[in-house]
């Protein structure tokens, strides 16, 4: 079989497996399914159709496996299918942040509790944050289907039993109401908010995804990553959930010490900031990152002084 060239990615974080890419031959060998899907590029080295939904989810379900030690992990037809290098990458750079009040150490115990906002079907962020940092997590969302078939994955996963538990939202128009409760503490909250305004928005960018990764004209995608409507798209889109967030995380000021969120929009920051300044956010932090071949950023903030955030025990 061919043999892989390798190229650094430097644009992952330091710390993330996958900045050498993939090793498709090691891959097959653990998940033979995935050889359906490899094959020779232009450029005479190994690779996927990454704007095929099946090939797409068998490379996560090899990564999965091979790196994370997770089994049995699979998605229902049509729901998020998420890039985990890029997933991977956000986790690490919580790591770095809750570093910073912890004398430069990361805290990589069950006692790290992150509240994730939106788990989808996938359970990609507990699933690498009890992996790599052995956290346990909170996992939210308005979708039974999602919360059900992440029941399904840890079941079929031991260790995650005991570090993930999952809520669903009943009130679909609020984010924190209903989950965080009087006794609850939260290292930290995690999100991939919904990027567009509607169903036709999320349609007409599938479209150009599509067309960009496969270099043809096509008028009717499938998409690559998948996504149901609450993972792709809300009323006020990317800007309207995380301005919702802001807003009612104001009132769980000592209860979280870091609410964070990715941000895909980089116009959306200016009225990000603002709002959290209504909100008397005491310090914000940026962080830029790459989510394959497109940026994004972190937009992470906290209510805690500074002698709070050092007095914080994981």
């Amino acid at each position: 079989m061919k043999a892989n060239i390798v190229t650094e990615k430097t644009n992952l974080h330091p710390r993330n497996k996958h900045r050498f890419g993939y090793d498709f031959n090691e891959l097959i060998k653990i998940s033979p399914e995935l050889k359906n899907h490899v094959f020779i590029n232009e450029y005479d080295t190994q690779t996927i159709d990454f704007s095929d939904p099946d090939a797409v989810k068998a490379l996560n379900n090899a990564l999965l496996i091979t790196d994370y030690n997770i089994q049995n992990w699979d998605i229902p037809k049509n729901y998020l299918c998420p890039p985990i290098p890029g997933r991977a990458d956000y986790i690490h750079y919580i790591a770095d942040l809750l570093a910073q009040t912890n004398n430069g150490i990361i805290p990589e115990n069950e006692n790290v509790v992150g509240l994730d906002i939106g788990i989808g079907s996938n359970c990609i962020y507990p699933i690498l944050g009890n992996s790599i940092y052995n956290w346990s997590f909170v996992g939210t969302d308005i979708d039974d289907n999602a919360i059900q078939n992440c029941k399904k994955i840890i079941e079929q996963n031991p260790r995650l039993i005991d570090a993930t538990s999952l809520q669903l939202q009943i009130e679909p128009r609020f984010i924190f109401k209903n989950i965080i409760l009087p006794e609850d503490k939260f290292a930290f909250t995690i999100c991939n908010p919904p990027f567009h305004n509607s169903a036709l928005e999320a349609a007409k960018s599938s479209i150009r995804k599509v067309n960009n990764l496969q270099e043809i004209r096509t008028k009717n995608p499938v998409l690559n990553f998948g996504g149901q409507n609450a993972e792709l798209w809300c009323d006020g889109g990317e800007i309207g959930f995380i301005t919702q967030m802001i807003y009612e995380s104001a009132k769980y000021p000592l209860q979280v010490l870091w609410f964070t969120t990715l941000v895909s929009k980089k116009d959306n920051l200016p009225s990000i900031y603002k709002t959290l300044d209504k909100v008397s956010a005491v310090e914000i932090k940026t962080i830029d990152m790459a989510q394959g071949q497109k940026n994004s950023r972190i937009v992470a903030w906290t209510f805690m002084s500074k002698p709070q955030q050092n007095a914080y025990t994981f």
